[in-house]
């Protein structure tokens, strides 16, 4: 059997004994605990499903970011061409 909060409240109200109500305040604190909870948790997901709906517009945007940095690491992997130095013969 699976009480609400309400109903362990009015058990509390009926019940008498030091152990009984003991049991029901600390029945009402996990109900407490647990609604808290459950909200923060439903709070996160909203923020996640707002960004989620944001970020879904900028992935060709972060491609081409992708696409251009690939360039630049590829470009600095190849060595530039070098001008010698030391003594020129020249004919």
């Amino acid at each position: 059997m699976a009480f609400t909060e309400q109903g362990v409240a009015m058990l509390s109200s009926i019940l008498n004994s030091k152990i009984a109500i003991e049991v029901n305040i600390r029945i009402i604190r996990v109900f407490t605990k647990m609604r808290e909870y459950a909200l923060t948790h439903k709070e996160i997901l909203l923020q996640l499903f707002k960004l989620e709906r944001e970020v879904k517009g900028n992935s060709k945007d972060i491609e081409n970011i992708f696409a251009v940095l690939k360039e630049l690491i590829e470009k600095d992997a190849k060595p530039a061409p070098r001008n010698k130095i030391g003594f020129k013969h020249y004919d």
